[in-house]
């Protein structure tokens, strides 16, 4: 893996704008989308990223059977309230969509740092934003990418197993806001109907004990770039749980299916990443990590059990604090995972990882995050990339 420097293509906010990345710049006028440089892969690299990421899949699969069997729940601190609805969901497989594991590559080694199986975002800039950027800079390359198609795929499996419209909903900031508003245009090219829903929208109507949207219609099935762990401390937490539909595939009267599913719980919680080192000690794709603390670990990175974007992490070399940010609250109830430090890509002062993403448990194309630290936040900048 090589990181080239390149010149923007000219009006290139215009161009990333048309095609949905409106978010391109960072509030101090530097960009987030980045195409100043790019990075370029050998097609063998890309072949071993793909096989690591199908492989992660698999051990994350079997660590779900080992948490939901050994009772390992209350080990992930996971709501006890939501404990038989995971079981259920883990068991019936209810439609799920996508995921994102990041990884740390090197050149030489590929290591695990998370897996974002709950509300992933990069996917404009991963999916559609970098493909672009390639067609036009370099039209004869290849790209790790075949996510817009693999996605409208998926969606058009799900077609019989969800109940119409599908209402796409989240409560963030412009990123979520243009992520749903893509995810729900590739339902929309699958066949289905689909309405866009704000989360503080969803209402609940108590006597006929459904949730209801703006107009008072029934909602059966909804996309949600919301997590589960906040949806659950909501106000209609206990309604999610009470008539969710977890014992089937497809949705039945009176039922809402949430996709994606309340399992997600289960591999977006951090302490899956020692969960999996203690079930697969020594894998060659997997970074030692702990629960009760680093041991003896003199290099290694402290993380949220429940944090998203960097926040909360603090990285620790030779047993003293190095970067990040200490936490208070919730967090600190919530408790953390311990991860040794990954060997990371770096060139002139910039940490690169890779984002590998999964459709449907199946790897679909990756992006590439470059920080100033170690720590990638939520303006960590997106470089596209290619391979040869």
């Amino acid at each position: 893996m090589r990181r080239h420097a390149i010149s923007p293509r000219k009006n290139w906010q215009k161009s990333v704008e048309r095609i949905g990345l409106t978010y391109h710049t960072l509030e101090d006028g530097s960009p987030y989308w980045d195409e100043s440089a790019y990075w370029e892969f050998s097609s063998a690299e890309v072949d071993r990223l793909e096989a690591a990421t199908a492989e992660i899949q698999r051990l994350a699969l079997a660590a779900g059977d080992a948490i939901l069997e050994r009772g390992w729940l209350e080990r992930m601190k996971i709501p006890a309230a939501a404990a038989q609805r995971i079981r259920e969901t883990w068991q019936s497989e209810p439609p799920a969509l996508y995921g994102r594991l990041d990884l740390a590559y090197d050149g030489r080694q590929i290591k695990l740092l998370e897996y974002n199986a709950d509300t992933p975002t990069a996917l404009v800039e991963a999916a559609v934003a970098q493909w672009y950027w390639l067609e036009d800079c370099f039209p004869k390359e290849d790209q790790f990418n075949s996510l817009h198609e693999k996605l409208v795929a998926k969606w058009k499996d799900l077609k019989p197993y969800v109940a119409q419209p599908v209402y796409f909903s989240h409560d963030g900031a412009e990123e979520d806001a243009m992520t749903i508003a893509y995810l729900q245009d590739t339902a929309q090219q699958a066949g289905l109907k689909t309405e866009a829903l704000a989360i503080r929208a969803i209402g609940w109507d108590g006597a006929k004990n459904h949730f209801v949207d703006l107009h008072g219609s029934e909602i059966r099935s909804v996309f949600k770039l919301y997590p589960w762990e906040w949806l659950l401390k909501d106000s209609f937490g206990e309604h999610a749980l009470a008539t969710m539909d977890a014992l089937n595939q497809k949705t039945v009267p009176g039922t809402v299916q949430w996709i994606e599913p309340i399992w997600k719980m289960l591999w977006s919680n951090k302490a899956l990443l020692a969960i999996l080192w203690e079930l697969n000690p020594n894998h060659e794709l997997l970074l030692p990590a702990y629960l009760d603390g680093p041991r003896n670990m003199q290099n290694y990175v402290r993380k949220p059990l429940f944090g998203r974007e960097g926040s909360g992490i603090s990285v620790f070399r030779n047993w003293a604090w190095h970067e990040g940010v200490e936490v208070t609250g919730d967090a600190v109830a919530d408790g953390f995972v311990y991860q040794a430090m990954a060997s990371l890509a770096q060139v002139d002062g910039k940490t690169a990882v890779i984002g590998s993403w999964l459709i449907d448990g199946e790897p679909a194309g990756m992006g590439i995050r470059e920080s100033e630290g170690i720590i990638t936040t939520n303006v960590s900048r997106f470089v596209p990339h290619l391979f040869r």
